[in-house]
């Protein structure tokens, strides 16, 4: 990317969106040199070459203030902000320009302590974010708290922390939900048949999207069973459109759905369906 050649960004971003992604994570922190610098116009020139390719939308993912801002000016339609922290250095940073642009955020469960792995700590820095948004007019709808799932090999409680965490966000503060989905099979084999089983899980528990790669069909598969099974596929509409033709994959493997298929979404204001996003 550095060097002008962004070949396997569109081959990414026109593959994920065939899969089924309905949002596209845009990074280009690919330097760490000068990054203030060299990164805001990497990440504009990337965010208006996928958006030549696709208008799906579209997540600007960063940590360089300038270049948040720089994505927010050049981003068709209603972008996603990723991410803001507890971290009081980010919050006056962040959501001026989520307020002035009006577009949703990811809050991550994390200050300057960093961290924790108390699940009631976590659960109260997101509190904090909400609370600071609402001071600047921000509706806690617009709002996607990462809870921050731990990988499950090494803490074996993160799955039962992450569904109780999922639940408070959801009922007490009335906020959408993400996460890195892969997080919690981190070291272990197999990690997508571990995701595959974590996905209907934490949707039930209120999980609103995820940071994942739609392209394993096994847990798109997931996903959409569970949109099934929660009514949030009306009519099974998405899983029919996906698997009319579905052939019967060999044994031990998992067949990818037919070419075009319906891609898994919806706000939580529409539904508590999984709205993926990959990056």
């Amino acid at each position: 990317m550095v060097e002008g050649n962004f070949e396997t960004v569109k081959a990414d971003a026109l593959a994920q969106v065939a899969a089924g992604a309905t949002m596209l994570d845009i990074n280009a922190g690919v330097t760490a040199v000068n990054p203030n610098e060299t990164e805001p116009p990497l990440l504009v020139k990337t965010l208006e070459i996928v958006q030549g390719l696709t208008d799906i939308p579209l997540s600007i993912d960063s940590s360089v203030t300038e270049a948040i801002k720089a994505g927010l000016e050049t981003a068709k339609g209603r972008p996603l902000v990723n991410s803001v922290t507890g971290e009081e250095e980010k919050l006056e940073a962040i959501l001026p320009l989520i307020k002035k642009y009006d577009v949703p955020v990811v809050a991550i469960s994390n200050d300057e302590t960093g961290i924790s792995e108390d699940p009631d700590v976590r659960f109260a820095v997101a509190k904090k974010i909400v609370e600071r948004a609402a001071d600047f007019g921000i509706p806690a709808h617009d709002i996607v708290v990462d809870p921050l799932v731990m990988p499950i090999g090494a803490m074996g409680t993160a799955g039962l922390q992450v569904f109780k965490l999922l639940r408070r966000l959801r009922d007490e503060l009335k906020v959408n939900t993400t996460c890195g989905l892969s997080n919690v099979s981190f070291g272990l084999p197999h990690r997508h048949g571990i995701n595959a089983g974590f996905i209907p899980m934490v949707i039930g528990a209120g999980m609103t999207s995820a940071i994942m790669n739609p392209c394993r069909p096994q847990e798109m598969e997931a996903v959409r069973a569970a949109n099934v099974l929660n009514g949030t596929d009306p009519n099974c509409q998405e899983w029919i459109m996906t698997y009319r033709d579905h052939k019967p994959a060999a044994a031990g493997a998992t067949a990818a759905p037919a070419e075009g298929g319906a891609s898994s979404g919806g706000r939580r204001r529409g539904g508590r369906a999984a709205r993926l996003s990959a990056g």
